[in-house]
């Protein structure tokens, strides 16, 4: 059972990637207050979003049902893992009257909430409409936030439960409604029994195409709000992705404040990896954007070189990072990944 398990920073120049609720004519940014300090921030379901919108255009996505009206209303996605890699990898909850098609499936891939590293104050823009106006009228005012920070989450990717679907359980927790599972089942879905519970599961290259697709959207991100005013680049500034045989991420702590700057604490690192040595399941990979925290780059290989030559840590761009651990599992180097211990297939 492996989850690839780490960190993704992405770096923000005056942006306003993720807005909260705005005040009268003024647009705010999303950031929360650690006793006097404040830290801007990214929610996981804005990050999310941008995932799905950096998929391919040819991945079909999962189509979004709304029903109800006012504050009855409801929205949920198809609930079909089997179709959709939305569906598969994000998770999605359909609770409907009729209990034969409620289902629900908890994320595989799950995402930390991207806090700025370092305390942040955002920068108020003031701004005016008078365009076509005439020179006796006011102009329309308006006014939004905006910042400039590393913004830090955690990432864990379940592996074993890429294309493999509940299909018993109690209440919501089945991922298959019994119709969905028949058709899953007429079009190649294997029975198998998955962490102690009946389950369907897809053929294994499938399961590898949607691990490799999900790394290779990851290098590709793009989105936010306000890209207009404040368009950049949204693709990881940094990441680091370990194989550990469980779900632990023991790596949340290695992007660190240091003297008011983002730092990596190559030595809590380099701890960590001495703890958990017996979890890993490969190599620690860390993509790291040139130019991203000035001369730390050449200093973490420096600090962690006895590390990378014993193969336990490599470094190099995120992009390459992500697109060769892709092409790896693609071409199946890393299938033990996708197999839990307590798999057994009916």
């Amino acid at each position: 059972m492996t989850h690839l398990a780490g960190k993704l920073a992405l770096d923000i120049q005056a942006g306003a990637p993720n807005n909260g609720r705005g005040q009268d004519n003024v647009g705010l940014v999303k950031k929360m207050q650690v006793g006097r300090d404040t830290y801007p921030y990214i929610s996981p379901q804005a990050v999310r979003r941008w995932l799905r919108d950096s998929l391919p255009t040819t991945e079909p996505l999962s189509p979004v049902l709304r029903e109800g009206q006012g504050k009855k209303q409801q929205a949920y996605t198809k609930g079909r893992p089997d179709l959709y890699v939305d569906d598969d990898l994000f998770g999605y909850m359909v609770a409907v009257k009729d209990k034969d098609s409620s289902c629900q499936r908890d994320t595989v891939l799950a995402t930390g909430t991207f806090v700025s590293v370092t305390p942040q104050r955002p920068t108020a823009d003031f701004g005016t409409m008078t365009r076509g106006f005439n020179a006796d009228e006011s102009p329309v005012i308006h006014e939004h936030e905006f910042y400039t920070a590393v913004c830090a989450g955690d990432l864990n990717l379940d592996l074993p439960r890429i294309g493999t679907f509940e299909t018993d359980g109690q209440g919501l927790r089945i991922a298959l409604p019994p119709q969905a599972a028949e058709e899953a089942t007429t079009a190649g879905a294997t029975a198998t029994t998955f962490r102690g519970v009946t389950a369907l599961t897809l053929n294994l290259p499938e399961r590898r195409r949607r691990a490799a697709l999900i790394l290779r959207t990851l290098a590709a991100l793009r989105g936010g709000a306000k890209p207009a005013a404040h368009y950049g680049d949204r693709t990881p500034a940094f990441i680091l992705l370990a194989p550990m045989k469980g779900g632990v991420n023991p790596f949340t702590r290695v992007l660190t404040n240091k003297d008011g700057k983002p730092s990596l604490a190559a030595d809590t690192l380099t701890e960590e990896i001495a703890a958990w040595r017996d979890e890993l399941d490969g190599c620690v990979r860390i993509g790291w954007a040139p130019g991203f925290l000035g001369d730390q780059r050449d200093r973490a290989r420096r600090d962690l070189a006895d590390l990378i030559t014993s193969g336990t840590v490599t470094i190099d761009h995120p992009r390459t990072i992500l697109t060769t651990l892709a092409q790896e599992i693609e071409d199946a180097t890393h299938d033990h990944w996708f197999h839990d211990p307590q798999d057994t297939a009916t």
